[in-house]
């Protein structure tokens, strides 16, 4: 059997593989790379995989490999890995420090492992099932240092009080949507997607368009935003912000293409019926 303690440090040492050679042409402003409507291709995707394909097909060479640059590497029907060597290109391309490299291992087809690793403040989070979510080695969750209602601890804030008996209440909360990159080029879907920002937005202090779903996902799974919303999401964050939530103790919910996470129960259920009133 394959030892997951081994998976686990391999992702690890994936991720920060990937994020050194990110973090060196970040800071040397590299910003080579293919622009268009909707999507960026920077060079230093290509740069970062090389660097993280080697650690992961060196301690696995029979495992499946799906990388976003190179592709599939077919292996074991059991393990499968998802590697991501830049989330948040757009971000990377245009400065901002919001960027990652991350990478899910899939057992039977189900979420078994994902690290994540943010090179330009050098944070590291790491998911197992079944096991927790640790962040920069401290095990972390959904509703540690929570902004329950604006502010910290659940004492209220701007944005609004917090509700009666420890009920959760949303005005204050920062909540961030995840939509596949496929969306804006489908004007149905794109369309879907802005109702759902604009239900959201009627209902909760704040609304952020991630361009880097897995470093949202790391802020949710720390309690630092309050909830998650992903439509069409794409196959390379998708296994990580869902292992990432589940294991950070998040309520969760999902719909057809539609998946909610959300501190607590209570939350969830704000954000949710938001949603259903807003005629998404």
């Amino acid at each position: 059997m394959t030892d997951h303690d081994q998976i686990e440090a391999v992702a690890r040492a994936a991720v920060l593989a990937g994020g050194a050679e990110l973090r060196a042409r970040y800071r040397d402003g590299d910003a080579e790379a293919e622009y268009g409507a909707h999507d960026v291709k920077a060079a230093a995707d290509v740069a970062a995989e090389s660097r993280m394909l080697p650690v992961v097909r060196g301690a696995f060479p029979n495992h499946a490999v799906f990388a976003e640059e190179a592709g599939e590497f077919p292996g074991s029907e059991s393990y499968r890995w998802i590697v991501d060597p830049l989330d948040g290109t757009n971000d990377f391309a245009a400065g901002l420090p919001t960027f990652a490299s991350s990478v899910a291992v899939l057992r039977d087809g189900a979420p078994l492992v994902a690290a994540v690793h943010l090179p330009a403040t050098d944070e590291t989070y790491v998911a197992r099932s079944g096991e927790g979510v640790r962040y920069d080695g401290d095990r972390v969750t959904a509703a540690d240092a929570r902004v329950g209602a604006g502010g910290e601890d659940g004492e209220g804030g701007e944005g609004g009080e917090g509700g009666e008996d420890g009920e959760s209440d949303v005005a204050g909360a920062t909540v961030a949507t995840i939509v596949g990159r496929d969306v804006p080029r489908d004007p149905a879907l794109a369309a879907e997607a802005d109702a759902i920002r604009g239900a959201l937005g009627e209902r909760v202090k704040r609304v952020v368009d991630s361009w880097a779903p897995t470093v949202h996902s790391g802020l949710l799974a720390r309690g630092r935003i309050q909830g998650l919303v992903q439509f069409h999401p794409d196959e390379e964050e998708q296994a990580v912000t869902e292992l990432l939530a589940v294991e950070a103790g998040a309520a969760v919910r999902r719909e057809g293409d539609l998946y909610v996470a959300a501190a607590d129960e209570a939350t969830l259920g704000e954000l949710w019926a938001a949603l259903d009133e807003g005629d998404r």
